[in-house]
């Protein structure tokens, strides 16, 4: 079958390099990518580790995670609009994350940027408006970007967001279940009933 592997369990899961071996990384496919997130905390910690992985593999990031929840104070944003000139510079000195100085002031910034957004607007509402009207048939490429995502990245940017592309947003559509981009024969493909709701969690499996 093209675009997924076969892994140990028995389960054919999306052909990303290192999910054969990779328990944590099965978890993640599993459990939470395609899967909705609605409060500002998941959406800032989505839109600011799809900024970080960028140029790197995800597989790298989603390592790091909890380093990075550490360092970001959870991602909470109102913690993080607070960083100041010295947690800047923890961040910088913090080997256990990605140090990179464009990334890590965008994720600053950011925060601010979600708690300044107008009166009755959410992170959530901006990006789900810019939700595709048609599905992406199963058996087609998978694009790096979109109209949409690149939409959603023009909207972010008016409003004070940074180091947001096309490409990340659309990386971030994917990873809330925006749209549905498990291959076809993927297991969890079949389990998903609509593009938006994002894939069941199996019971079983024990959280990333």
């Amino acid at each position: 079958m093209e675009n997924v592997v076969v892994c140990a369990d028995g389960l054919a899961r999306c052909a990303w390099g290192g999910i054969e071996t990779d328990e944590q990384y099965q978890r993640y496919h599993d459990q939470e990518w395609g899967v909705g997130a609605t409060s500002d905390r998941e959406l800032f910690e989505r839109l600011s580790l799809e900024a970080f992985q960028s140029g790197l593999s995800w597989l790298t990031i989603l390592r790091k995670r909890e380093a990075f929840r550490d360092a970001f104070s959870n991602f909470e944003p109102e913690a993080v609009a607070h960083f100041d000139k010295a947690d800047y510079e923890r961040l910088m000195a913090d080997a256990k994350i990605v140090r990179n100085r464009l990334k890590i002031n965008a994720t600053i910034n950011n925060a601010r940027a979600l708690l300044a957004l107008p009166e009755g607007v959410t992170l959530a509402s901006l990006i789900h408006c810019h939700t595709p009207l048609t599905l992406r048939p199963a058996d087609a490429p998978v694009p790096g970007s979109t109209p949409e995502s690149a939409a959603l990245a023009k909207d972010l940017k008016k409003n004070g967001f940074s180091f947001v592309g096309p490409t990340t947003a659309y990386a971030m559509m994917q990873a809330i279940g925006v749209v549905n981009d498990h291959q076809r024969h993927c297991w969890v493909r079949t389990r998903t009933s609509t593009a938006s709701s994002g894939p069941s969690r199996p019971t079983s499996a024990a959280t990333a």
